[in-house]
């Protein structure tokens, strides 16, 4: 049997997969990089040593046998598939990644963390699979794109950016937020646990703040720390930025849809693992009346991880369409 390796080394996890031709997933290991307590977030040097530090262990955690029954290897060389795209962080798993392709001559394939959030988003989705061309929405802690994706001519995937964040991400505003709050980083599902125990739909409304090509959360992350310095509680606060991050993806996705006439839509990222947000979305743009069809990726996919990058490994591995590096 035939397995295929993925890495990537995101901003904040270190993680390897491997999957078989099927793209079942035989090993999903992942290591979240450590935030000190009150601190936003990490330098990409800090981050880099980190990711450093954690490959070796995670590359142990894989079961024996393994590492002979690999034929590719792909990682996550960098956040998106344009030129000039670039993480310092990301330089950590393409050079173990490398060493492990020249080392061994196994086939190494350089994609984007981008692509692999797609292609982890597919997984369970196999009608949107069948589609020649979809809108995606990318929102994490580093990405808050609205996108239009196609079968691919350069690679799998050809994206382009029809909507995008000015400012914040999506996931920065509920990180600095939640810090704010006190919460451990990152704040993403400590704020979901306060917002599911408000038992009334009764919080105070943030406006959202989209234009023509792109949004903006900075506004967003003012209102949320004024409401706290106000005593608003907590579970409130966290209710209204969750609201003003679906408000504001509802309305960029039914300019998306009225530009391009597509009706399917599939949502990955780690801001997407969040059970209101998605509910909300489900609700109003799945209504009769709007009649979009929504995809999201499995929780344990949607946020940060190789599988996506495995299955590209496995997807290029037998179309052979992207020359190997």
């Amino acid at each position: 049997m035939k397995l295929y390796l993925g890495i990537d080394t995101s901003a904040y996890t270190t993680s390897l997969a491997v999957v078989d031709g099927d793209y079942k997933i035989i090993s999903d290991q992942r290591k979240i990089l450590e935030v000190r307590p009150g601190e936003k977030g990490l330098q990409q040097s800090e981050a880099l040593f980190l990711h450093l530090k954690n490959l070796p262990f995670l590359f142990a955690q894989l079961s024996a046998g393994i590492a002979d029954k690999v034929a590719a290897i792909a990682v996550s060389a960098f956040p998106r598939n344009v030129e000039g795209s670039y993480m310092p962080v990301f330089t950590a798993g393409l050079s173990q990644a490398q060493a492990l392709g020249s080392y061994t001559g196994t086939p190494l394939y350089l994609l984007s963390h981008q692509e692999g959030h797609i292609m982890a988003g597919l997984k369970g989705n196999e009608g949107l699979m069948a589609k020649d061309e979809f809108i995606a929405c990318h929102f994490s802690g580093g990405t808050s794109e609205v996108l239009l994706v196609r079968r691919g001519q350069k690679g799998v995937f050809d994206i382009d950016i029809t909507m995008a964040g000015s400012d914040l991400h999506a996931g920065q505003l509920v990180d600095r937020v939640g810090v704010a709050m006190g919460l451990p980083f990152p704040a993403g599902k400590s704020m979901e646990e306060l917002a599911l125990k408000l038992e009334q739909d009764d919080f105070p409304a943030i406006p959202s703040a989209v234009k023509e090509k792109s949004f903006s959360f900075s506004g967003s992350e003012t209102s949320a720390l004024k409401l706290l310095e106000e005593g608003e509680t907590a579970a409130a606060i966290a209710s209204s930025v969750f609201r003003v991050i679906a408000n504001t993806l509802e309305k960029c996705l039914l300019k998306a849809a009225e530009k391009s006439g597509l009706r399917e839509v599939l949502l990955v990222g780690g801001v997407m693992a969040n059970t209101l947000i998605r509910q909300r979305l489900l609700d109003r743009l799945e209504h009769p009346a709007v009649g979009l069809k929504l995809y999201f990726a499995e929780p344990h996919l949607s946020t940060d991880n190789a599988v996506g990058i495995a299955m590209l490994a496995a997807y290029l591995a037998k179309q052979e369409n992207r020359p190997l590096v």
